[in-house]
């Protein structure tokens, strides 16, 4: 798939998880195959005022492209004079993010909040690539209630606009995440508009990405909560979709030994205290389903340092997971 001067290799894409899909993370992905790396979200607002706390957020490693830059905001000429900013960084696009569903975020106004209202919108979309270098995509919803389904007026509104890609998560943002995706919406979509379309939303195996393919037309998957301490679903999704082999499940060994190597690299990247306790939730996440995975939780949740993490996972055996 082509966006602007970028080949994109493959048909399945890492979703923007606040807190998830920092840079160890997404490094992680891309090696596992992964054909789009979608960051963190970044406020536009935060960038202009110079927070410290972007600094992060904004880190990127030519490895892990072609990667997609997500900013959140809802004033055309901030979102517009940022997107020219970062426009001169290490990212092929500069995606907007119209899906969150946090409070926080939509009671700004942003987020899933834009898909209330269309002509603003769009209006941002027209700002930011009238002053972005980068193709500008966008993420949205079906909608933000069942009263207000509107995925195909939006996804019209941000083309005629300048969008080069729109990624629709097929739940409304009053679903936030639970319920059943909507994938018709995603192939309303996909039939309204001419720019590429990735779809997103229920998709935990090879075998769901080929359905909502072959359902909706769409021209990728987006995996989100699924890749959470399972980076390998996007090699196991992209060998389905383009040869129609299945490769096994991971090895438990081969899950520990990717706990230890992320966990090294959080330590690295953020620092031993940090790193240690943001890697008890990706642990938390690695072990799900396994026997006695509570226990284990527990355990790693009482880990302070990289020396104990790697002791604790070392014990871990195949007769007893």
């Amino acid at each position: 798939m082509q966006i602007g001067n970028v080949e994109i290799q493959g048909k399945v894409a890492l979703g923007p998880m606040a807190g998830v899909t920092d840079l160890p993370f997404r490094l992680l992905c891309k090696e596992q195959d992964c054909s789009l790396i979608y960051t963190e979200m970044v406020s536009a607002k935060a960038i202009l005022y110079n927070n410290k706390n972007t600094i992060d957020l904004l880190k990127s490693h030519e490895s892990e492209r072609p990667v997609a830059l997500q900013l959140f905001g809802s004033e055309p000429d901030i979102m517009g004079e940022i997107a020219g900013r970062v426009s001169e960084g290490p990212y092929d696009f500069i995606d907007v993010n119209m899906g969150c569903p946090v409070p926080k975020i939509v009671n700004n106004g942003e987020g899933s909040a834009l898909m209330k209202n269309p002509e603003l919108a769009a209006n941002i979309i027209e700002e930011m690539v009238k002053k972005s270098k980068k193709p500008v995509t966008v993420k949205i919803r079906k909608g933000f209630n069942d009263e207000n389904v509107n995925a195909v007026e939006v996804a019209k509104r941000l083309e005629q606009a300048g969008a080069s890609l729109i990624a629709v998560h097929g739940r409304t943002r009053e679903q936030f995440y639970s319920g059943v995706a909507d994938w018709d919406i995603i192939r309303q979509v996909k039939e309204a508009v001419r720019i590429p379309v990735i779809g997103n939303g229920d998709i935990r195996s090879p075998l769901d990405a080929k359905r909502m393919m072959d359902e909706t037309g769409c021209d990728m998957v987006m995996i989100g909560r699924a890749a959470r301490g399972n980076p390998w679903i996007f090699k196991q999704v992209n060998e389905y979709l383009m040869n129609g082999s299945l490769i096994d499940k991971p090895s438990i060994e081969e899950v520990k030994a990717m706990i230890l190597r992320h966990s090294r690299m959080l330590v690295d990247y953020k620092g031993e205290y940090t790193g240690v306790r943001e890697m008890r939730k990706h642990v938390a996440w690695y072990i799900f389903g396994y026997p006695h995975a509570a226990a284990l939780r527990n355990a790693v949740n009482q880990v302070e340092n990289i020396e104990q993490m790697e002791t604790l996972i070392n014990t871990i055996k195949v007769d007893n997971v």
